[in-house]
């Protein structure tokens, strides 16, 4: 039988309740989320079991990452299916902060990283975006006190700075990436998703096809440029509107020009009607 989750919505009653996990001796995972969850949440949670004794998940709407003309009013919002979900997990605790828990009257403290944060993919079109996860990461982790945190791998940019910035800042948490979850069609999971007309849900696939296409024909031996072409091609000619289609270092997210240059990561960005979506796959 399930148990409801102790929630938390201000930085006392969060470390009052962290505090009492370590006195058992608890070691402790954060799932970081915005809410909207679905089964890649899911997932993260019973990774987030496997590495700690104890869970908890963060649920928080960041205004921060989101541009003026982005959807921030718009992001799913469904608090009563989310909890529910959680509880089926038997997560410990919710942190689940409003924005005046998060930036209090006066904040004015921003991190702003470099590094895998500048490679030029999402970045170059969202330039404001890492800044804002970066600040908010930070918080969490000084708020929570994991030990393990766990992001998917779908927002791969994003958990090679969140890795990037828990290192460089000592904050003695270890990042740890949990695989894409996807449809039985390969759309990778994600809250957007719910912005699909049916017609772009099934557009959607391509994204993924024109990865493997892609991943496939490097591994035989065809130039990466050669391949990545012809899966831009077959991604605008779907009906996206494409911002990005590379294959970067699956480490440093640097650009290659050989697979002789480490290991491979195919990262896309791309926009159908309204809906931006990212995905990635390792080659």
């Amino acid at each position: 039988m399930s148990r409801s989750p102790l929630i938390a919505r201000t930085v006392p009653a969060l470390r009052r309740a962290v505090d009492n996990l370590r006195k058992r001796k608890a070691t402790i995972a954060l799932v970081p989320t915005m809410g909207a969850l679905h089964d890649g949440h899911v997932s993260l949670v019973r990774l987030a079991k496997r590495r700690a004794s104890r869970v908890v998940v963060s649920i928080f709407v960041n205004p921060t990452q989101f541009a003026p003309t982005e959807d921030f009013g718009a992001y799913p919002r469904t608090w009563k299916s989310d909890l529910a979900k959680l509880a089926a997990e038997d997560v410990d605790i919710v942190w689940h902060p409003g924005a005046e828990a998060m930036y209090p009257e006066g904040f004015a403290t921003r991190i702003v990283p470099e590094g895998p944060a500048l490679a030029g993919l999402e970045d170059r079109f969202r330039p404001h975006f890492f800044g804002g996860v970066a600040t908010v990461v930070s918080k969490l982790f000084t708020q929570c006190r994991p030990d393990v945190a766990i992001f998917g791998e779908k927002d791969f940019q994003q958990l090679r700075v969140v890795t990037q910035m828990a290192r460089d800042l000592d904050l003695g948490v270890k990042v740890t990436g949990s695989r894409t979850v996807r449809e039985r069609d390969g759309l990778a999971m994600s809250s957007r998703n719910f912005y699909l007309s049916p017609e772009e849900r099934q557009t959607a696939t391509t994204l993924y096809r024109a990865m493997k296409d892609s991943a496939g024909r490097i591994r035989a031996g065809e130039a990466i440029a050669s391949a990545m072409t012809r899966g831009a091609g077959t991604i605008t000619a779907a009906g996206f509107a494409l911002d990005y289609f590379e294959a970067r270092h699956a480490e440093t997210l640097a650009p290659v020009t050989s697979r002789k240059d480490g290991p491979l990561r195919i990262l896309v960005a791309a926009k159908l009607g309204t809906t931006r979506l990212i995905d990635n796959i390792a080659v």
